[in-house]
């Protein structure tokens, strides 16, 4: 078995077809089914059930698929390693950040842009379990992220650079302060507590949720839960109508400007949001990688 079977062999667990997969292969389908049987006799397993319209992965079809999918990604870091020795920082970097921290890359993107002007940028936004996931197959090398990082079935398998925490401040319609129903200077959670709060949360991510509630408990007060937001644009969206405040990491404002927003400072409580750099342990990073995260250090 060789590396072109295994990429015929995940073409056609992808299309559950092999006549789909042969177009996507720009082959023809005999010569595509022979390869398949072939891999099955060697192996002495059947790798697909036939029973249905489509083809379904047996056991022993679905170990293969993650063992080959492994190896074909170990396969083109080599490959990637081994031309990058003699080569300068181009190509293109793949990174992830929360919407939280999207603030945070602009001024690094400029600098990088200003010293490795070949090498583009293909960025992602999204939660910590879609980036997690992204991180995991590859399709990203790195994510700029709150800490701790939620995608954690493994957590051995991390690296996290950790980078300057950001204290949390709160975020409330400006109106608010206009007619003293909250301090300009700073507020206390026990203040908040008496206002509609709109928290995040979402189904997957509750760990900034969770440390709200706990910072209030204990502040001996209870915030009025008025929205569970699954984003941080849906939170400043009902700020700035009026309707609550929340509390977010301070730098995230700087993605969201408003006119009817105003931060506040936090008086009766230390509280910063943990900042850090994740990619894969013991898995190849492009030079851009090691260069953009070098800029962070």
């Amino acid at each position: 078995m060789d590396i072109r079977q295994l990429r015929y062999f995940l073409e056609i667990a992808r299309e559950g077809q092999i006549t789909r997969a042969a177009k996507r292969l720009h082959m023809e389908q005999p010569p595509l089914s022979r390869q398949l049987k072939q891999m099955e006799k060697e192996l002495g397993v059947t790798l697909f059930d036939r029973s249905g319209k489509r083809l379904e992965l047996t056991r022993a079809g679905e170990l293969l698929r993650q063992k080959a999918e492994s190896l074909l990604q170990q396969f083109h870091e080599s490959l990637n390693e081994v031309k990058e020795l003699d080569e300068g920082v181009r190509g293109t970097l793949a990174i992830g950040a929360v919407v939280s921290c999207v603030s945070l890359l602009p001024p690094k993107i400029k600098l990088f842009h200003e010293r490795y002007p070949n090498v583009t940028f293909h960025i992602r936004e999204g939660d910590h379990f879609l980036l997690g996931d992204l991180l995991h197959h590859r399709s990203i090398e790195l994510v700029v992220t709150r800490l701790p990082f939620e995608f954690v079935p493994a957590p051995k398998a991390y690296e996290i650079m950790p980078l300057p925490s950001d204290p949390f401040v709160a975020v409330v319609p400006r109106p608010w302060i206009a007619q003293a129903k909250l301090g300009s200077g700073s507020v206390t959670l026990r203040q908040l507590a008496d206002c509609p709060f709109l928290t995040l949360k979402t189904d997957k991510t509750t760990g900034m949720h969770e440390r709200m509630l706990e910072r209030f408990r204990q502040s001996r007060a209870e915030p009025r839960v008025l929205c569970e937001c699954s984003s941080v644009a849906i939170a400043v969206a009902l700020v700035a109508a009026g309707i609550g405040m929340t509390i977010l990491p301070k730098s995230v404002m700087a993605s969201f400007p408003h006119p009817d927003i105003a931060t506040v400072a936090i008086a009766d409580t230390v509280f910063k949001s943990e900042v850090g750099i994740v990619w894969l342990k013991d898995r190849y990073l492009s030079k851009s990688a090691r260069h953009f995260i070098g800029m962070f250090r």
